[in-house]
């Protein structure tokens, strides 16, 4: 499925990145960084509450397609420079992780 389609139909703000081309494939939640990085599938939108600069470099190494934080959980400012210059799309919700599993249909 496209992550735009998947934007516009549930209405997620757009922080950082490029979402056009992006193809999602999976969903996994998850707040524990170095479980992540041995669970994130590529093509996954990962959603957490973590929101410093190492979940960017966890996104990267799994090659997820974004970082979805929920509960309008912004992200510091570290993260989003560093999500600006290597073009990481991350996505935030005012709904909780629990109810973005259950909206995001693939």
């Amino acid at each position: 499925m496209k992550l735009v389609d998947i934007i516009n139909s549930l209405g997620f703000t757009v922080l950082s990145g490029s979402p056009e081309d992006k193809i999602v494939e999976g969903v996994y939640v998850c707040d524990l960084l170095s479980h992540c990085m041995s669970k994130v599938s590529e093509n996954d939108i990962w959603i957490t509450v973590q929101n410093n600069i190492n979940v960017a470099a966890v996104c990267h190494l799994a090659d997820a397609t974004a970082i979805l934080l929920p509960e309008n959980i912004s992200p510091d400012a570290a993260l989003l420079e560093k999500a600006v210059k290597e073009d990481i799309v991350i996505l935030k919700s005012e709904k909780n992780a629990y109810e973005l599993c259950n909206l995001i249909k693939l």
